[in-house]
């Protein structure tokens, strides 16, 4: 049976080869499909009215004859005026209306793009352009009208004598302030720019290189951001200004995202060739946004104007994927993609090196250890990604949307070993999969007002099952979320320097686990649900004379359970002394009700060991964060420097939550952690050379007043980082190499001065009073892209991490073995050298 992708994708072609077919028959057909081949063929754009082309149906001409041939050709059969502006737009009408209609074409000043929805207000009546920036309305015996369009200043035209043969090019001025123009250059790599409200923006179809990356992956990307770090090199466990990974809030296309990793964290499950924009705010997030104490990450697949037909495939050492956009109409469009593993067919060296880093220290390889006897081990892994939208714009105002995503890492291993003539064995299944679908409506008023509204949902399963054949259990685990929401929002113009935005947003989630043994019987399920309403009010103003943006708002929200409203004021405060030199202040409060939290380190294998749970408002307490940053900006001659100093205090933690693997693993107790840090780049251009330097510092402290040490380091906390990279790219060639240093993670070793070693119980210095050794890598990457007569593109990408091979730990713990009766020492390291090449494939 086929799956998702594989039906679109067969569709897709099937509806092509049944296109194609039905004209090389010579059959008469309609116009408008006439009109579709064309576009395709020779990249061309019409417009068109309906009741001019409606019930026309022709033989079409040769496939073999010019453009031109082919609008001769049109014109004699259907007695239409076509139009041929400079080969890319063609514009249709009938021949007794010429004198009676003005058309035109509206372009953005900046880009030389067409500027879509632009109002037309002419003898009193209205219309808009679209998506190509074309417009007509009927003569009038004054034909003077004006242009306005949000971002642009408005523009009025004369044409009492205009030839209506002949189309206006119109172009408008952008309304564009010194002050984003300064925010908007290349920080890091070509695609990556830091916007006037604080927060980071990456395009992936415009991205450039990084160390490491041959793929514009937004998880892995992120963390070359000052202040974004992964203590352990996963997705999985991102932490911005200290804080855990479940404290940052993941959105794609307005859907929560509970899981964020394939390869339980090596790869993001957010396939980097779909997104069109990501934003990550780290402090000063839009009211909009709740449910998170720490960053905001929200991933956008909707481009801002429509594209044409466009197919891709590519692949690596450990998935292949595929994308697909077919314009159903002028107004409409679907979009597919697809991902899957291939470790099914074949173990890479990067698979293996992936393995062997995910599942070192685990009960999948402790199973074997010190077993040398018959051992067998059979293991199955794979996973996949797959989203669907699609696009329809109705009428000038009204646009729909539809999104669906569907996530899922599957790993199932049997072991078995013979010791002393006992046979043991083993049959695991852990499963990590998120659902997720959407449901939006724009609608745009006017000019000055518009309204969003969208309902969505996403699920997320966490399933481990194991059976032991020796003692014949079975032990089953398992967390859900199930997560349903409703958003409105409306934004006002007021004027050119103020838009005041409002909303309402519902919040349902619930999240259930499970925990079931069969030998002895256990039995255990707990549910428990929270709904949240927040009422949000925002204003911006925007001074360009002045150089002043000022952007405050507040979210106050209520939660039903606990009946209780907690506001959440937000501050965003940008000041330009001149063209090249910014002052940016950012605050905000935040909450959040859902966290995760760890039970045993052995759960769920020891793989994906955290679990979704519900606040109670007691002993799990609602999270509640504070943060204050001030950031210098200065831009000058290719030239960056960017410096930010903050504060961060997050509140109602829980010792469960912050994966501790000492004497505060069993201990639950509530606390908060704070954090005095400051953020550096410095950034120099030189034609097509580029490098940057970044070095961040953190003072990150938890505070549990009921516990016997009330203050000490953080879990998360690398005092110093330092991030370099060189970047060279001309025409089709990238190249980049680039290192990471930080300063090892605070550890807990035993004090073996209170432990008796003949019969040892583990006995602990103070939390956190020692640290691991330095981490240092170093990273290489470079992609070639190439483009046949034809238009084909090809890329070929390879990248290597840690070039030198280093061994770098990034974790330790200590346990009583229960072979020797003995102190024992476990260390977790890093990613070995690992090797990746891809290839891909665009028309």
């Amino acid at each position: 049976m086929l799956g998702p992708k594989q039906f679109h994708f067969s569709f897709f072609l099937f509806f092509l080869a049944l296109n194609l077919f039905s004209q090389d028959k010579g059959k008469a057909i309609s116009l408008k499909n006439i009109i579709i081949d064309i576009e395709q063929q020779h990249e061309v754009n019409f417009n068109y009215t309906e009741d001019n082309v409606s019930g026309l149906q022709l033989i079409p001409p040769k496939k073999s004859l010019s453009l031109e041939q082919k609008l001769q050709y049109l014109t004699q059969k259907t007695k239409l005026s076509f139009e041929n502006l400079g080969n890319k737009y063609i514009n249709v009408y009938k021949n007794q209306n010429e004198s009676e209609i003005i058309c035109g074409y509206v372009f953005s000043n900046t880009d030389k793009k067409p500027v879509e929805d632009a109002n037309i207000h002419c003898n009193n009546s209205e219309t808009a352009t679209d998506s190509n920036g074309y417009f007509e309305f009927k003569k009038g015996s004054k034909n003077t009208f004006s242009i306005s369009h949000v971002g642009f200043i408005t523009k009025k035209v004369s044409t009492n004598n205009q030839d209506s043969k002949n189309c206006l090019n119109i172009t408008l001025e952008s309304e564009v302030t010194e002050l984003e123009e300064i925010k908007t250059n290349p920080i890091l790599a070509s695609g990556i720019s830091k916007n006037s409200d604080g927060s980071f923006e990456i395009k992936p179809k415009k991205f450039g290189i990084l160390p490491g990356l041959i793929e514009p992956d937004a998880l892995q990307t992120m963390q070359q951001i000052p202040g974004v770090n992964s203590i352990d090199e996963s997705v999985s466990s991102i932490n911005v200004r200290g804080g855990t990974h479940d404290q940052n809030l993941f959105l794609w296309n307005g859907i929560r995202m509970y899981q964020t990793g394939h390869f339980f964290g090596l790869i993001s499950v957010f396939n980097p060739n779909l997104a069109h924009t990501i934003s990550i705010y780290k402090n000063g997030s839009s009211a909009f946004y709740g449910e998170s104490v720490s960053s905001v990450v929200a991933i956008s697949s909707t481009p801002e104007a429509f594209e044409k037909n466009s197919f891709s495939a590519g692949i690596n050492m450990i998935n292949a994927d595929i994308y697909a956009k077919y314009n159903l109409s002028k107004k409409s469009y679907i979009e597919i993609s697809g991902r899957k593993s291939i470790t099914d067919y074949v173990e890479t060296p990067t698979y293996k090196e992936y393995f062997n880093k995910v599942f070192q220290n685990t009960t999948i390889t402790d199973f074997s250890k010190n077993q040398n006897i018959d051992y067998r081990s059979d293991r199955k892994f794979d996973f996949y990604d797959a989203t669907f939208k699609y696009v329809q714009k109705i009428g000038l105002k009204d646009q729909l949307i539809v999104d669906l995503i569907t996530i899922k890492d599957d790993l199932r291993v049997f072991q078995s070993a013979a010791v002393n003539n006992i046979n043991k064995s083993e049959n695991n299944i852990l499963r990590q999969q998120n659902y997720g679908g959407n449901l939006s409506w724009k609608r745009n008023w006017n000019n000055f007002n518009t309204t969003k509204i969208n309902v969505y949902n996403s699920s997320y399963e966490l399933l481990a099952n194991q059976k032991t054949t020796n003692d014949n259990q079975i032990v089953t685990q398992e967390n859900t979320v199930a997560n349903n929401g409703f958003n409105l929002e409306n934004n006002h113009t007021i004027n050119s320097k103020v838009i005041f935005n409002n909303g309402y947003q519902f919040n349902e989630v619930g999240i259930t686990n499970l925990e079931q043994v069969d030998n002895p019987n256990f039995y255990r399920k707990i549910k428990d649900v929270l709904k949240t309403h927040a009422l949000i009010l925002e204003g911006k103003y925007n001074d360009t004379l002045s150089r002043i943006i000022v952007n405050t708002g507040i979210r106050l929200n209520y939660i039903e359970k606990f009946k209780k409203f907690i506001p959440e004021p937000r501050i965003q405060i940008n000041y330009g002394f001149n063209k090249n030199l910014n002052l940016e202040l950012l605050g905000e409060l935040k909450s959040q009700n859902c966290q995760q939290i760890i039970d045993l380190q052995k759960d769920y294998f020891g793989i994906e060991k955290r679990r979704w749970i519900v606040s109670d408002n007691s002993s799990i307490p609602i999270q509640r964060s504070r943060q204050l940053s001030l950031n210098l900006f200065y831009k000058k001659n290719d030239w960056l420097l960017d410096i930010e100093n903050f504060y961060k205090k997050v509140t109602g933690i829980t010792t469960a939550s912050q994966g501790f693997q000492n004497q505060l693993e069993f201990i639950r107790t509530t606390g908060d952690y704070e954090v005095l840090g400051t953020e550096f780049l410095i950034q120099k251009k030189m034609n097509h050379f580029l490098t940057w330097l970044s070095y961040t510092y953190n003072n990150n402290n938890y505070h549990f007043k009921n516990y016997d040490y009330p203050s000490f380091p953080n879990n998360f906390e690398l005092t110093h980082t330092i991030s370099w990279a060189a970047i060279y790219e001309k025409n089709n060639f990238k190249i980049a190499l680039g290192t990471k240093w930080s300063s090892g993670r605070p550890t807990t070793a035993p004090d073996i001065s209170q432990i008796d070693l003949s019969d040892p119980i583990l006995v602990y210095k103070k939390p956190n009073s020692t640290n691991l050794q330095i981490f240092s890598q170093v990273n290489l990457s470079s992609t070639y892209k190439w483009e046949t007569e034809k238009g084909i593109q090809y890329k070929l990408g390879v990248s290597i991490i840690n070039i030198l091979n280093r061994k770098n730990e990034i974790s330790e713990y200590y346990r009583i073995s229960s072979l020797s009766n003995s102190i024992e020492e476990v260390e977790t390291f890093s990613l070995q050298r690992t090797p990746n090449v891809s290839f891909r494939i665009s028309f």
